[in-house]
């Protein structure tokens, strides 16, 4: 199976092999420029550097062998893109892999809203082209082309040859669009591509000469000679390209559910919000991968973990059970009874357990990881759709409808990777996220959040926890009060992204929390959709490699507007970074 995703940068592991494999590619089918190839990591991580920016697209097997990639500039002033270098590996022979290529190309710039794609292609005309091998291969290129409608532009002065060097001829696909290239747009793209992707080598006078050449209006094309029966660009087919999102959602969520009056983390918030990521075609949603428990050992304390397993394991009853005894923490003086002993490690008594408590709260895990490897696989945003959720979790501690922390446990396996950012977004203070990291300097946790005063978890979240030890000045929090209005969240939110930009960190964890949003009947903000569509917009605008884990939000109206309009602010974020 072959799929074709964005390269966004050199940044990750994963995406630096993708790139060594694409310049091996790249040195085997243009030769004559081979060096060029250094400079695509460059290209892709410093665009102003350019003048551009570059996108590379990588056609991928499923044992992740790059077998072709293409290599596009776009000119954001111009709303236009040029394709610099498409190929396939030597060794790949048929199977439409060129066309499917050039169809996500052709999706790419759509998606960017390109208004054209330009590219330049060697003559097919044998008085140029003397060496017969050399005339066929252009020919070939030249048929595929016109396949969807493209055709070279004539009537300009764009061929004309620099120095010994033979120039190629100008092709434009409209992406299907009906209105045709008029003189005054592409007059503006000749003189955009010849000036930045040629400044080094042509002189002002040449540019202006072959600018000055495009006379008609609209551009006059060649008359096709291959292919007889396409008329103009063909439509732009979506689907060739996989998504820039990944959301990542088990089943095994349903069978920890709690019948009990009052009770408000329902399986059917899972199902809201699927809803809504299905609607937004955002993403690309996938199902957990298994992961071992050393990943929850590495967050959590041996002996919590070993006795959420086996108390879970030993309930047989189909009621839950509250912790009601809550004894002084001594190691030596835990209670004997197993029911009993959960008021040892649960900060609370309204967090139940049962028999699928502990399966429940492993696959959550489960979800957050697999997003998680999905970042790190080159994914720019993956959503954790975890349930229970887990950023009350602590070291040694459940509660608040949370029994493993999904966020910290991902976030602690990005930590080998680069430093990490947590910023939790839900109402209530992530107590056990910033017990896991209080002492840690390579990840930041940042929490905006109801008052401690007056909201769950009350005992965390004062804003003079600001992290112990090595962990000093790594722990933030934005305390809120009752009811703070929209105009109050939002200045905490920049604060909040200021400080994380400061961190410079590789990653960006999100504990994701539509509580926040007015009318949630565990939270006393007042945040809008409109709002929501802001922060997943300005969250995007980070430029960070992003894993959302969702946490509360008990208002299934919210959770469908909300959840709507935040990935509404994330699509328009990714299409203008594309």
């Amino acid at each position: 199976m072959i799929r074709i995703r964005r390269v966004h940068s050199s940044g990750l592991p994963a995406e630096r092999e993708r790139i060594e494999q694409v310049k091996g590619i790249f040195v085997q089918n243009f030769s004559a420029v081979a060096d060029y190839a250094e400079k695509i990591p460059d290209m892709l991580d410093h665009p102003f550097k350019y003048g551009f920016r570059t996108a590379l697209l990588v056609a991928e097997t499923g044992m992740g062998k790059v077998a072709g990639f293409s290599l596009i500039l776009h000119f954001p002033e111009i709303e236009s893109s040029l394709l610099d270098f498409i190929a396939v590996a030597p060794e790949v022979k048929g199977g439409g892999l060129g066309s499917a290529l050039y169809e996500a190309t052709r999706e790419y710039c759509r998606g960017i809203g390109s208004r054209g794609l330009y590219m330049e292609v060697q003559s097919d005309d044998p008085a140029v082209v003397t060496d017969p091998a050399l005339l066929a291969e252009n020919r070939k290129r030249l048929r595929f082309y016109e396949h969807y409608g493209v055709r070279p532009i004539v009537g300009t002065a764009y061929e004309t040859a620099i120095g010994d060097w033979p120039a190629p001829g100008l092709l434009f696909d409209g992406l299907g669009r009906a209105k045709p290239l008029g003189r005054a747009e592409a007059k503006a793209a000749v003189r955009t591509i010849l000036t930045r992707k040629y400044g080094y080598l042509l002189s002002k006078e040449y540019v202006e000469e072959v600018v000055k050449s495009f006379v008609d209006d609209p551009v006059r094309f060649r008359q096709p000679r291959y292919v007889k029966t396409v008329v103009g660009s063909k439509e732009v087919v979506p689907g060739r390209l996989e998504p820039v999102c990944s959301a990542v959602v088990s089943r095994d969520h349903e069978i920890h559910h709690v019948n009990d009056r009052g009770y408000v983390e329902r399986p059917v918030r899972v199902n809201a919000l699927l809803d809504v990521v299905t609607a937004s075609g955002l993403f690309n949603v996938v199902s957990p991968r298994r992961f071992g428990e050393r990943h929850i050992r590495a967050v959590h304390d041996a002996d919590f973990v070993e006795y959420l397993r086996h108390v879970c394991e030993k309930l047989q009853s189909k009621q839950p059970v509250y912790p009601y005894v809550f004894p002084i923490r001594r190691p030596e003086r835990r209670p004997k009874d197993m029911a009993v002993r959960a008021g040892y490690y649960c900060i609370d008594t309204f967090t139940p357990l049962d028999r699928n408590a502990y399966v429940a709260a492993r696959s959550a895990v489960d979800v957050a990881m697999t997003a998680a490897e999905d970042v790190l696989a080159g994914r720019r945003v993956a959503y954790a759709l975890c349930r229970p959720p887990g950023h009350h979790a602590g070291r040694r501690t459940f509660g608040g409808f949370c029994y493993f922390n999904n966020a910290a446990t991902a976030a602690n396996h990005l930590s080998a990777f680069g430093k990490v950012a947590v910023l939790d977004l839900d109402f209530h203070h992530g107590n056990g996220t910033q017990d896991i990291f209080y002492r840690r300097a390579d990840v930041l946790t940042v929490s905006i959040h109801g008052h401690p005063n007056i909201a769950y978890p009350y005992f965390s979240g004062f804003a003079d926890e600001v992290g112990e030890d090595a962990g000093r000045g790594f722990n933030r929090n934005f305390p809120l009060p009752e009811d703070a209005s929209e105009a109050a969240y939002a200045e905490a939110f920049d604060k909040a992204l200021k400080l994380v930009a400061r961190f410079s960190p590789a990653f960006l964890v999100v504990s994701l929390g539509f509580d926040v949003m007015r009318g949630d009947p565990t939270g006393a903000f007042f945040l809008s959709p409109g709002y929501m569509e802001t922060v997943g917009r300005r969250l995007v605008e980070m430029g960070l490699p992003m894993l959302l884990v969702q946490e509360g939000g008990y208002n299934l109206r919210n959770l469908r507007r909300g959840g709507a309009a935040l990935f509404r602010g994330m699509g328009k974020a990714l299409g203008e970074r594309r």
